[in-house]
């Protein structure tokens, strides 16, 4: 019997991601290794906020927060829209959302003990 001839369970092989694709990935995750920029996003995947607001959330110095926002915006996870004379930051899209959720939720399984799923 060949291979391709055994369907149980089998798929079609998925075709694979492009360079640049891998690069943007590898970067986005660059960006999210740090505790710092993770907490932040997982607080910009919720709401917008402004730097002080953000600062006061995770208690960490102004000057440092902008600073994290600054290489998120840059990386493409976050965006901005002003408000007056404040600067709102959220995540920038639903997939970027997904990716915190979805991080935390694992992490969730390995500090827990939580059964595992597919």
């Amino acid at each position: 019997m060949y291979a391709r001839d055994n369907q149980s369970g089998a798929s079609q092989p998925q075709e694979q991601p492009t360079s640049a694709q891998v690069d943007t990935a590898v970067d986005a995750f660059r960006m999210l290794s740090d505790a710092t920029r993770l907490r932040l996003m997982w607080l910009l995947s919720g709401s917008e906020y402004d730097v002080s607001s953000l600062s006061a959330a995770i208690d960490v110095a102004r000057p440092s927060v902008s600073q994290h926002l600054a290489k998120l915006r840059l990386a493409g996870l976050v965006q901005t829209r002003r408000d007056g004379r404040r600067v709102l930051y959220r995540a920038r899209d639903a997939h970027v959302r997904a990716i915190i959720n979805e991080a935390l939720f694992h992490a969730d399984h390995e500090v827990s003990g939580i059964p595992r799923h597919d």
